[in-house]
């Protein structure tokens, strides 16, 4: 069976064909396109007429892959926080249809946690319980609380890179100000949240600032998956570029290492939630690459 997963978050869309003779399972194509579907969401409620043709010339160009590779059986289309906040959403389901010829489906942010976790699950099969599972998005960060394959809790909290860089760290550098009120904002949330962050074993970190963070750390020349999975950054280090990020420029930010051009622009945000969730679990953070996307896939083969 040929299956393919496209998950398009507030910052970047992204593709994985898998196929499985009912066995082994082959990687048969991974991408990963920026396109700021979320720009201007967070303020107007609404999808950017530039973000939509963005994302559906990712989608034009998903839908030529899955072509070259000869179809699927079952393609699955999951869009997360963006879509469930913009009233206009119905012009971008309809503009994903015509492309792909299938509708996309709005996870809800409990949806969304489960299938991170199973994801970041199968990426770390040593891991000791209890594990938190931190995704942090454009839109949103997923806090998953775990042991094996079973969720003890899960929520979605409204706090992501675009978000925050939208809402609080408008400057470029942010200024102090900025800095103090975003993390209050984070803290404010993370207060507030339902999933118990005491006495967490193993802190599992997937999506865009985890993985950027631990290429960037490991001084990377280009980004390597490969070398990024399973990698870990402690608290000292998660400090340590956080901090740099949210004092640099985003020009600055850009000539580091193994950096994607257009996520340099909202990093320093991710740094900073992905600080604040730190300082409270109090333990390194093991990178993994197997995330949500892995998740979709995965539920298509099963």
């Amino acid at each position: 069976m040929r299956v393919g997963a496209i998950d398009c978050g507030t910052n970047s869309i992204r593709l994985l064909v898998l196929e499985s003779d009912g066995g082994e399972v082959a990687e048969l194509a991974r991408r990963t396109t920026m396109v700021r579907l979320g720009q201007g969401v967070d303020a107007t409620g609404e999808f950017h007429a530039d973000a939509l043709a963005r994302t559906f010339a990712a989608c034009e160009d998903y839908a030529a892959i899955i072509s070259e590779l000869g179809g699927v059986e079952r393609l699955r289309f999951v869009a997360t926080s963006a879509a469930r906040d913009a009233h206009n959403r119905e012009l971008f389901f309809a503009g994903v249809e015509q492309r792909l010829g299938v509708r996309p489906e709005i996870a809800s942010g409990d949806e969304e946690a489960r299938l991170s976790y199973t994801g970041a699950a199968a990426g770390i099969p040593d891991a000791v319980d209890p594990v938190l599972v931190i995704d942090i998005g454009g839109g949103s960060t997923e806090l998953i609380r775990g042991s094996g394959a079973r969720i003890e809790a899960g929520q979605s909290l409204d706090m992501g890179a675009v978000r925050l860089r939208e809402r609080f760290l408008r400057d470029d550098p942010p200024t102090s100000a900025q800095i103090d009120e975003a993390g209050a904002y984070v803290n404010s949330l993370l207060d507030d949240c339902h999933v118990d962050l005491r006495g967490i074993r193993t802190l599992v970190g997937v999506a865009g600032t985890v993985t950027t963070m631990a290429g960037v750390h490991l001084g990377l020349p280009r980004y390597d998956r490969r070398l990024v999975h399973h990698s870990v950054l402690d608290r000292d280090t998660i400090d340590e570029v956080a901090e740099r990020w949210l004092t640099s420029t985003v020009e600055q930010v850009r000539a580091e290492p193994s950096m994607h051009p257009q996520r340099a622009e909202i990093i320093c945000a991710g740094g900073l939630i992905l600080r604040e969730i730190s300082h409270r679990v109090g333990v390194s953070l093991v990178v993994s690459e197997s995330d949500i996307l892995d998740g979709i896939a995965a539920s298509l083969l099963a």
